[in-house]
């Protein structure tokens, strides 16, 4: 019995290749220009990191179901997958954990300079009658504001309870069940909290909503982290709040042009940045991968995809 085309391009994980090879058949062509119109005609389903444009979904006439590795899917053109009833998946929930784990870590490392108490040790500085100098900036007493509650929201929130801090959120609607404080603005969450985690994706409401305005409004002992996503973020008014002494302190493990780093986080010391490593753990990208490829095993098998996205739900 013919074996299913499935195309695999991007940045994959070498786990969702593993895992596929045994009930598709595999094209793995160096960029989707390289796909003959032959081939193109063949493929059924997709493993994908990165990007697929509606020129993409053209190419491919009978694609049924594109499988992302990732949970943000902004790059994907689910709008022309819709209109052609294409089932676009993404990898929910097994990084929830590794994400809200690294944000939680990036706010202590922000807050007590831990990377740079590390490196003044390392230097040798740490002698007879010399000590790192006190951090200006404590969690203890603080009001931390989340921006986005979602999955990964909730499970940082859950991670901060123990630390004894106010916890306020913002997100476009209120939430049932949520005990936490709720402001209908993200100017008036960062008013009202010292310590702002932005955990929202790339949408066209959310470019560049981390402004000089809120910036201001989070105030001169303000922290903001970011393990969302770049585009949120407004880095000439961060790298000018920052320098000013508007804003306290920042940790980044995302940036708006990445791998790119503006030079002037890179010069400031009251910054921590990451390159984009929140969910990157052996066990976490192999669950992804995993994901990845259970989506496309579970449509072909069984007619049913695990977790479709909901601009393209299943018919």
């Amino acid at each position: 019995m013919t074996k299913p085309a499935i195309i695999a391009v991007g940045k994959l994980h070498d786990r969702v290749i593993e895992r596929l090879e045994d009930h598709f058949e595999m094209l793995r062509p160096a960029s989707l220009d390289d796909v003959s119109p032959n081939d193109a005609s063949r493929v059924e389903g997709a493993a994908v990191s990165g990007g697929f444009n509606a020129a993409a979904f053209q190419r491919f006439p009978n694609l049924k179901i594109l499988s992302s590795f990732g949970v943000g899917y902004d790059a994907i053109d689910v709008k022309t997958a819709a209109e052609k009833g294409v089932v676009v998946t993404n990898t929910p929930d097994v990084l929830n954990d590794e994400v809200a784990d690294t944000a939680i870590g990036l706010l202590l490392n922000t807050i007590r300079e831990l990377p740079r108490a590390e490196a003044w040790l390392r230097d040798g500085h740490w002698k007879p009658g010399a000590s790192y100098p006190l951090t200006r900036f404590s969690l203890k007493g603080r009001h931390v504001g989340l921006f986005g509650l979602g999955r990964i929201g909730e499970e940082i929130a859950a991670r901060l309870e123990p630390f004894k801090v106010k916890i306020s959120y913002h997100t476009r609607h209120r939430k049932d069940g949520v005990a936490y404080d709720y402001y209908a603005s993200l100017k008036a969450l960062a008013e009202a909290v010292d310590t702002l985690i932005a955990i929202v994706p790339k949408t066209e409401q959310t470019h560049k909503v981390i402004n000089a305005e809120i910036l201001s409004a989070l105030g001169k002992d303000g922290i903001l982290i970011n393990v969302g996503r770049g585009w949120s973020v407004d880095e000439d008014a961060l790298v000018a709040a920052l320098g000013a002494g508007q804003l306290g302190a920042a940790g980044l493990d995302v940036f708006y042009n990445e791998p790119e780093v503006p030079q002037a986080l890179l010069s400031m010391s009251n910054v921590v940045l990451l390159p984009h490593v929140a969910s990157a753990s052996m066990p976490t990208r192999r669950a992804m991968a995993d994901l990845v490829a259970d989506n496309l095993i579970s449509w072909f098998k069984n007619g049913k995809a695990i977790t479709p996205v909901p601009e393209t739900p299943q018919r």
